[in-house]
């Protein structure tokens, strides 16, 4: 099974790629966004209270998220692998994957980090929020948001750079360059 961690800061273009990616290698997509966004709409329990955190810009207890991501997992017991978007983003949560996965006889085969400057961010959520309208794209959340990836979700790389996982790709620049890197990187580490 092939499993990929995609990073990068809000509006880095992590879901733009991840569709991509999900088309060429047939893999899954797990996005904690998508899966709040589900619950959110739904109105559950847990809806209720990710809506509440999410709308002070507040990150989900590691608890809630991993319940929520090993579920995901055992629903989809016949692919060939895993696209994680927006996880983890603490170094606790990634031991926490590793050990669910390892008990899978898995692991984490690459982590993608998708680089681009915080101006570049700002600019694509402005032009997001015109299109999507989504609630966590308001100013004062966004940059709550990408300073909780820079002051937290960053540290995070350094983990996976240490397994020798660690791919940093240019964030900025025609979509289908960036994914011509990806592609890439992701064919490099299938051909090892």
């Amino acid at each position: 099974m092939f499993n990929l961690v995609i990073f990068g800061p809000p509006g880095a273009g992590k879901g733009t790629q991840s569709a991509k990616i999900i088309e060429k290698y047939n893999l899954a997509h797990i996005s904690t966004g998508d899966m709040f966004r589900m619950h959110i709409t739904q109105n559950t329990v847990l809806g209720q209270k990710v809506k509440e955190l999410l709308s002070e810009g507040i990150l989900v207890p590691d608890s809630i998220t991993i319940n929520m991501l090993e579920e995901e997992v055992n629903n989809n017991p016949d692919v060939s692998g895993f696209i994680f978007d927006g996880f983890p983003r603490t170094v606790a949560q990634a031991e926490s994957l590793d050990v669910f996965l390892k008990a899978k006889n898995e692991e984490i085969s690459l982590v993608l980090q998708l680089d681009v400057n915080e101006d570049e961010i700002k600019q694509r959520i402005a032009e997001r929020k015109k299109v999507s309208g989504r609630a966590d794209d308001d100013e004062t959340k966004l940059i709550r948001r990408i300073d909780e990836y820079f002051q937290k979700t960053v540290h995070v790389l350094p983990y996976y750079e240490k397994q020798g996982k660690l791919i940093k790709i240019e964030g900025v620049g025609a979509i289908d360059d960036i994914f011509a890197n990806i592609t890439k990187a992701i064919d490099n580490q299938l051909n090892r």
